[in-house]
């Protein structure tokens, strides 16, 4: 039953993108900026819903209170665990009143319609291709989109991982927090139990996710500054998912360094 449960998801989600897309992308041609982002945002809702009500999985956010004032000058990096596909629909309906600007590989864009839309919003995209000057170019990009009042949206582990493990984190994230005066904010998923890093067949239950209070990136260097954020996040780990870490206490693995080529509760 979970079985066909996944794959009615899937339809859904597939026949939906390519008329969500198309719309982005007609769209494109007269407006930019958020009414686009707008348009790819009620596509997510879309994903997070149908997997309410077709795969049983539901969410619950804690932390609101801790996230920053909705404000232009203030500037904000979001880092968050990553262990699948689903927080990345979900994180901009949790942020709903903020756009949030993506960090993802340039390949993603020739994926047809996902890549085509995601192309013709305020994304920042890292091209592997040009070495040492991809990150300077993401640097770049996060310095324009926070200027616009955009806040960054990044998963600094890089890739999502499995249930009870540790990415290696990498400091980007915190290097354009310093370079750019942006605050950090932390976010815990425990999204793995619900939906694995690569599944295909997905299970019902609730996925947690902790909004932690805003850290400063001034004065800190990227290293101290990412350890920070990933002793939070793998602490908060251990408590939202205790099952994943019954016989591990939190442990931090060496963070890496950016690569050359890149309580008030909500439930629902």
């Amino acid at each position: 039953m979970a079985a066909v449960r996944s794959f009615l998801h899937l339809l859904v989600m597939g026949s939906t993108l390519v008329v969500y897309a198309c719309t982005l992308m007609l769209t494109a041609i007269f407006v930019r900026g958020e009414p686009l982002y707008r348009i790819g945002v009620a596509w997510l809702s879309i994903c997070v819903t149908s997997a309410k009500w077709l795969l049983g999985i539901r969410y619950q956010v804690q932390g609101f209170e801790n996230l920053p004032a909705h404000t232009r000058e203030q500037k904000v990096v979001v880092l968050a665990k990553h262990q699948s596909t689903y927080e990345t629909f979900l994180m901009p309906l949790i942020l709903r009143k903020q756009v949030l600007a993506y960090v993802f590989k340039k390949e993603l864009l020739s994926i047809p319609f996902f890549g085509w839309g995601i192309g013709r919003m305020d994304m920042v995209y890292i091209d592997r291709t040009q070495g040492a000057k991809a990150f300077q170019k993401v640097m770049a990009q996060g310095r324009k989109l926070t200027d616009m009042g955009n806040w960054i949206m990044m998963f600094p582990e890089g890739t999502r991982v499995e249930r009870g493990e540790v990415g290696n984190y990498k400091v980007s994230g915190a290097r354009l927090a310093i370079d750019t005066g942006a605050v950090v904010v932390p976010v815990a998923v425990a999204s793995a139990r619900c939906w694995g890093p690569k599944a295909i067949v997905k299970f019902p239950g609730v996925v947690q996710v902790s909004i932690g209070k805003p850290i400063s990136s001034a004065g800190k260097s990227p290293n101290a500054l990412m350890e920070e954020v990933q002793q939070w996040i793998e602490s908060e780990m251990h408590r939202l998912d205790p099952e994943a870490y019954e016989f591990s206490v939190p442990a931090a693995k060496p963070i890496a360094p950016p690569a050359a080529t890149g309580n008030a509760s909500h439930s629902e």
